[in-house]
């Protein structure tokens, strides 16, 4: 058994597999067991594994269970130290695993981490999830080091530091197996889009860090299952950020920042509806349907995900409004804006070991 294992969820990604899998096999055999989750593909994504990469280990998946529940039933059946949960619409490079392994193996502490994301089309700028590591604000909008909103900045190197992030991507993410196991992996009710942010806060919520290592990167695709403009993705965005504030956020704060929500989320709603995106704005009002729809459920969720939380988790968030910053301050990018953390301050490089062991 290797210490690490690279795992690539896959959904009628046979194109995906066909471009991207040589190389992830190349720059991480002698660093990992390479597994494919297959989640109920109707192409010929199996087919295509069996013919042309036999040694490849594969998981079949009876059902399409979306990002969330397809890696909790496929890292079930994994044993391995560290997960490496891989979209099947990345590009890897030669030594990608080592640096991030070695930070992990540093600080145990570390729950997850995640590399550089680039683009894949445009190599010399970030790429929308992820980019250089995952923040949020106060009312829980995420954002990241090299993108806001739909801004992209050029990667000049601005964040080659090594930094604590508030979440790491799902499309590449670095994860202590044993911590995944012990929150109860993501919660399946996401499907997909903000899981990871969601089990982020649950990590940080009982004392464990996240990672950002510069020194790994990978280019990203984006948008492989269900494109940006899908409004699909728009409801599920809405959504599951909704469930993940309520599930994650202090008692004290939840009334304001619902009213603050609603009132911002209605906002985006008219400006889909007057850009003529009408199944866009549907989406919109969809997902907050469900959610009001749902409290008791929604309660439910709170009362577990606060059972055995140790702290409010107040580090790596901003503390304005990134909506507010961006669209009346006209701050575009991360450098921007005021500091998140005095590590941030004139965004200079830490040492990687600075805090080693330490919470």
């Amino acid at each position: 058994m290797k210490k690490t294992a690279v795992v690539i969820l896959s959904w009628n990604g046979r194109k995906f597999l066909e471009q991207f899998l040589p190389d992830v096999i190349r720059f991480s055999q002698d660093e990992a067991e390479i597994i494919i989750a297959d989640n109920a593909s109707t192409d010929d994504s199996i087919e295509y594994l069996q013919l042309n990469f036999p040694q490849i280990r594969v998981i079949k998946i009876e059902k399409n269970a979306g990002y969330a529940g397809g890696y909790n039933i496929a890292l079930k059946q994994i044993e391995a130290e560290y997960y490496v949960l891989l979209n099947s619409d990345v590009e890897v490079t030669e030594g990608w695993i080592k640096p991030v392994i070695e930070m992990m193996n540093k600080d145990s502490s570390l729950a997850a981490c995640q590399p550089k994301i680039r683009s894949f089309y445009n190599k010399e700028y970030f790429e929308y999830a992820g980019a250089a590591g995952g923040y949020i604000d106060s009312l829980g909008y995420p954002f990241c080091r090299g993108r806001i909103f739909d801004t992209l900045e050029k990667d000049t190197g601005q964040y080659d530091d090594a930094v604590e992030v508030f979440w790491a991507t799902g499309a590449c993410m670095f994860v202590r197996s044993k911590v995944f196991h012990e929150l109860g992996g993501f919660d399946e009710t996401f499907f997909a889009h903000m899981e990871e942010i969601d089990l982020c806060w649950r990590m940080q919520s009982r004392d464990y860090k996240l990672m950002y290592c510069p020194t790994s990167v990978v280019y990203h695709v984006g948008g492989g299952t269900l494109p940006k403009n899908n409004p699909r993705k728009t409801y599920l965005n809405f959504r599951n950020n909704l469930l993940m504030i309520f599930k994650n956020v202090p008692g004290y704060k939840l009334f304001w920042i619902f009213l603050a929500r609603f009132s911002l989320d209605g906002i985006a709603a008219i400006k889909f509806l007057f850009a003529n995106h009408i199944h866009d704005f549907t989406a919109v009002i969809k997902a907050h349907f469900y959610f009001y729809m749902h409290l008791r459920y929604v309660f439910r969720k709170r009362r577990e995900t606060q059972r055995g939380a140790t702290n409010k988790v107040t580090k790596n968030v901003f503390r304005g409004s990134i909506v507010l910053k961006y669209y009346l301050g006209g701050k575009r990018k991360f450098t921007d804006l005021p500091p998140i953390s005095p590590k941030h301050q004139g965004h200079t490089p830490a040492p990687l070991e600075r805090g080693i062991g330490q919470k």
